[in-house]
């Protein structure tokens, strides 16, 4: 069992910038690789990035690349999305998800566990 918990979120202006954190806890925490998902009202789930178990290998949206970093440390069994120049087209609710396996996936079926996700709001 993996439990994830999100912090960071909030409400900010266009131009400006978050930091995500997701804390995990569990016993396969170190092996598994991990990823930010993001969901706007009334659309589907999409990838934002991804990360393996070691933090080598990292995956990003098209969308993302160049605003967004994903970062890790094993060691405080921690996550973090750095976001920046963030646009209003960026307000979702953000959420967590460990992998089944320590390669980095961009989708969302390759991902067991999931935290309750944290709200970003860009205004205008």
């Amino acid at each position: 069992q993996v439990q994830l918990v999100e912090s960071g979120g909030g409400l900010v202006q266009a131009g400006g910038s978050l930091r995500l954190s997701c804390a995990a806890s569990g016993r396969s925490f170190s092996a598994l690789a991990m990823g930010w998902f993001r969901q706007a009202p009334g659309k589907e789930r999409e990838f934002v990035a991804a990360i393996s178990w070691a933090g080598g290998v990292t995956y990003y949206a098209n969308s993302m690349k160049g605003r967004f970093t994903i970062s890790k440390d094993n060691t405080k069994n921690t996550m973090y999305l750095q976001m920046n120049s963030l646009e209003p087209e960026d307000t979702a609710v953000y959420y967590c998800a460990a992998g089944r396996y320590g390669s980095p996936s961009r989708s969302i079926s390759e991902y067991s566990y999931w935290g309750q996700g944290t709200q970003v709001t860009v205004s205008s």
